[in-house]
């Protein structure tokens, strides 16, 4: 192999997403004398844009793709190899592509991310939306389509089940509530009544850079819920998958009423038949199937045993990470979501190869507010905790756990309402930032018998959020919810279940 040696790096990225470029762009600042690649399969990657501390814990972005020559123009010693990792040879820290390229390594991060879990990997009318690519696969068949089964119950299902128009929507999700990774059944019954009224008018189009892969400037992309501007050639990928992806995106089907959406609760998908299969399956034949609406390429039975026929179905299941192909020949440590296991530095198993960002399962003793998630604001967290760690090494110096792994919090949009953080708390509750008025206001969700120490917790929490006002709500038992609203009296202050900070 030794003739197909082309560079030693001092340290190698492999993947362009938001935890590789993170990564290198802090090992740039971290070793600025030390050459380092990033290997990535596409010339597009994405970055980091109008970032915001909103509080010491809390942090707000946009994810933006660019082209990697913008990337190398910013960190002059940094090299981009446009091509995917075949290979990994830990023993002799080699990289081999798909070139037939070898490049060696002292340090080696893994940021390959990961890819939708779909339901039926063999199915044309499945569809999984993940990446730039897969949005715009969707929008081709969405503005064709008069009905679409919708699985899942995370944030892309949370946006989709929004933001489409012009389509029925059949919504199933396992839970008895929507959006269960995010808030409580109280907080979704609130936000129900969204889904079926007219969405707000935005109030200015979203403007972003967009980028081909060709030699040619980037050119602005404008677009809002009724048109799209003039001047955008033909691209490889469009504009970032990122926490806004779907602003000045047209998510509109083939009929004229405005939104239809029904949701199935505590369901799942059964079997996915074809439009033939259909015709010969005496199971799928008997099966509850309302209002079909005539013939369907692609028919969902689902738990719950109705059948839907639709023109396809969107998976929003979860991911599954890329651990391919750095698997084969090496001897990694691979947690039960098939994640690289990483420690609290994260490094995996073997030597000198760390991972961040969705392919990687953080197996260390986590902290009690602290929970994995793969979302944008942890990948970024990682890249950058993960080449502070990496420049560590080189310089042989010792680091401590970031505080970002000590409480979970992240920012998202849902429904046209601002969600401002997420917390989980030793006592299997959870608290949720949100706006109150023109206040904002942390709430804790909890069990009875804890609300004592929950709310001398949520308490802390919201010195740190820069929160002054916090509710603490008493959930369980047969009376339902109970809620303590502010301006109570001044002995209910007093027991520390809410409070003016």
């Amino acid at each position: 192999m030794a003739d197909k040696l082309q560079k030693s790096f001092k340290c190698i990225v492999v993947g362009g997403g938001i935890a590789g470029v993170t990564c290198v762009q802090q090992l740039s600042c971290s070793l600025p004398s030390a050459d380092m690649a990033l290997i990535t399969a596409g010339r597009l990657i994405k970055a980091v844009t109008n970032y915001k501390q909103v509080a010491k814990v809390l942090e707000e972005f946009q994810v933006e793709e660019q082209s990697s020559s913008v990337l190398e123009e910013k960190l002059p010693n940094l090299t981009v190899i446009h091509s995917a990792v075949i290979a990994l040879h830990t023993q002799s820290h080699l990289v081999e592509t798909a070139g037939g390229e070898l490049f060696a390594y002292e340090k080696l991060c893994i940021c390959s991310g990961a890819r939708p879990k779909l339901l039926a990997e063999d199915k044309q009318h499945v569809l999984g939306i993940r990446d730039t690519d897969s949005v715009q696969d969707f929008q081709k068949r969405l503005a064709k389509a008069r009905r679409i089964v919708l699985v899942g119950n995370g944030g892309i299902a949370l946006e989709l089940a929004y933001e489409v128009e012009g389509c029925e929507v059949i919504w199933a999700v396992k839970d008895n509530a929507i959006g269960n990774t995010f808030f409580d059944a109280g907080a979704a019954q609130f936000l129900v009544p969204s889904l079926g009224a007219d969405k707000p008018e935005r109030a200015a189009p979203c403007k972003r850079l967009r980028y081909t892969t060709q030699d040619a400037a980037p050119q602005t992309f404008t677009a809002d819920r009724n048109r799209r501007g003039r001047g955008c050639g033909p691209t490889q990928a469009g504009s970032a998958l990122g926490p806004d992806w779907h602003e000045g995106m047209i998510l509109k089907g083939a009929e004229q009423p405005s939104r239809k959406l029904s949701v199935e609760y505590q369901c799942e998908v059964e079997q996915i038949f074809t439009c033939q299969e259909m015709l010969h399956s005496t199971a799928a034949q008997q099966a509850h199937t309302p209002d079909t609406g005539g013939t369907w390429p692609v028919y969902v039975q689902l738990t719950n045993g109705k059948t839907y026929g639709c023109d396809f179905v969107v998976s929003a299941t979860g991911v599954t990470p890329n651990t391919q192909p750095f698997l084969t020949g090496n001897n990694f440590a691979v947690a039960d979501d098939g994640g690289l296991r990483v420690d609290h530095h994260m490094m995996t198993s073997q030597p000198d190869v760390y991972a961040a960002g969705d392919v990687c399962s953080a197996c260390w003793e986590h902290s009690p507010f602290w929970q994995q998630m793969r979302l944008w604001t942890q990948a970024r967290q990682m890249g950058y905790y993960a080449a502070r760690c990496m420049a560590a090494g080189v310089l042989s110096q010792t680091i401590e756990l970031d505080f970002c792994f000590e409480l979970f919090s992240h920012i998202t949009t849902f429904f046209n309402y601002k969600v401002e953080g997420v917390v989980f708390t030793r006592w299997s509750c959870w608290a949720s930032l949100t706006h109150r008025g023109w206040r904002p206001t942390i709430s804790c969700y909890c069990d009875a018998p804890k609300a004592r120490s929950t709310s001398r917790w949520c308490y802390k929490v919201a010195q740190v959020m820069n929160v002054f006002w916090f509710q603490v709500v008493l959930q369980g038992g047969t009376g339902g919810a109970t809620r303590w609203q502010d301006g109570g009296s001044s002995a209910d202050r007093r027991d520390g279940l809410r409070g003016n900070l």
